[in-house]
């Protein structure tokens, strides 16, 4: 959420942040909207003072005065009760405007209206060349005895799936190996929570906008579909100390995306699921926009890292204005190669919001005199299962086995490949 002073005194910046993000918001009527709440304000504040003025009155006035005073009171106390009705009925349009506005996108943001438009950065890897027909994600694990889709659709509905033997084994590395990468650059690890009230989600900026893809309770909590927006929210109402600054967390957590507006994308195998796991990085900064930017930079490294020592072909994209959301200044996508689809495939995000985030969960430091909120960054360190896809289709081989990635061995107890089991 922003400043409402920031966005009176820049409303074009703000319109042409919507028209960027190709987002609906109309400024005009927040403006008007805010001088109404204003207006109000200011004629509760004025009411208010003229009720206790009366009231001291009343209480030195003689008899014959206390009368003529209480009915005059009595007016004042009216209308300040119909103007304090006024005042929440435009505070509760006031504040769906203000969740809506749009964050502003940084100057380097392509133009572009969906991730079609996104911009390739880098290229990291050869694209596997095979001299043998290679076969999709679904066929090596099925063949392999390591996924069940049809019972995993029986008993969890469409997009359900089991993983089985060593598929299990094979993402319980993935999990480790990144955690040991990311505790190594000074990441403090948290396991969070998935199932969280809503204010978690209003402050991430998952809510409003977003409730369509969010599964919810019969208690009216929902199913988070990151880690992001419980890590966020421990920090919810706090003044953290200036000296722990930047704070920086690699949160697990299961996910949970009901994946509306994906129909008829990805409806078979590991690449959209209902249900997953994820490790996410999350860091509090100071208020600094250079601060962020290198911040930024670092958190997609470190997953940049990840890839290319597990040996995934992967390329970095930074996001166009249509494939931001709400609330990210600026956004990276790392998208793996996927030899059978023959194109290259999301596996993860980083995004900085500024104060965003932080503004909307109350999340502030103290710099000497000054109370500033915090800057917020998060990135995608590993999403499983999604990335087992380019990982068993790139490392395959010609008899149907799959060599395990080097660093991922150790985990494994030392066994170089996925194989039948006689």
């Amino acid at each position: 959420m922003l400043d409402i002073k920031f966005i009176r005194e820049n409303q074009e910046l703000i319109k042409s942040a919507a028209k960027k993000k190709h987002i609906e918001f109309d400024v005009d009527k927040l403006i008007q909207v805010d001088d109404r709440r204003r207006k109000l304000l200011s004629s509760i504040e004025t009411l208010r003072a003229e009720q206790n003025v009366a009231s001291e009155k009343i209480a030195a006035a003689s008899q014959e005065e206390r009368t003529t005073l209480i009915n005059a009171v009595k007016s004042v106390k009216d209308l300040l009760e119909k103007e304090d009705v006024a005042f929440k009925e435009v505070m509760h349009e006031w504040q769906l405007l203000m969740v809506a506005v749009p964050n502003l996108p940084d100057m380097s943001v392509p133009e572009g209206a969906s991730d079609a438009d996104n911009q390739e950065v880098r290229v990291w890897g050869e694209k596997p060349v095979f001299n043998f027909e290679p076969k999709g994600h679904i066929e090596l694990l099925e063949n392999l005895d390591m996924i069940d889709l049809d019972r995993g659709t029986k008993v969890a509905g469409f997009r359900g799936y089991f993983l089985k033997g060593d598929a299990v084994l094979l993402m319980f590395a993935i999990w480790q190996f990144t955690l040991t990468e990311l505790m190594n650059k000074g990441f403090v690890p948290l396991s969070v929570p998935s199932l969280l009230k809503k204010a978690p989600f209003i402050g991430t900026g998952y809510l409003p906008q977003g409730e369509e893809d969010l599964y919810r309770t019969q208690d009216t909590d929902y199913l988070a579909g990151t880690a992001e927006v419980a890590t966020m929210a421990y920090f919810m109402d706090e003044t953290i100390d200036l000296k722990s600054l930047p704070m920086k967390f690699i949160s697990f957590s299961p996910c949970f995306r009901r994946e509306a507006g994906s129909h008829g994308k990805d409806t078979k195998g590991l690449i959209r699921v209902h249900e997953f796991m994820k490790l996410e990085q999350v860091v509090l900064c100071e208020a600094s926009h250079e601060q962020s930017v290198k911040l930024h930079e670092e958190v997609t490294a470190n997953a940049e890292d990840i890839m290319k020592k597990i040996g995934l072909t992967h390329r970095v994209v930074v996001n166009c204005g249509g494939d931001l959301g709400l609330g990210q200044v600026k956004k990276y996508d790392i998208e793996a190669w996927v030899p059978t689809e023959n194109s290259y495939r999301e596996t993860h995000s980083a995004s900085y919001f500024h104060d965003f985030q932080t503004r909307r969960l109350n999340i502030r430091y103290r710099d000497g005199d000054k109370l500033k909120f915090a800057h917020s960054l998060n990135n995608t360190a590993i999403a499983t299962p999604r990335v087992l896809v380019p990982i068993i289709e790139q490392f395959q081989q010609e008899d149907g086995s799959i060599l395990i990635p080097e660093v991922l061995q150790p985990y494994m107890n030392g066994r170089t490949r996925l194989a039948k089991r006689s």
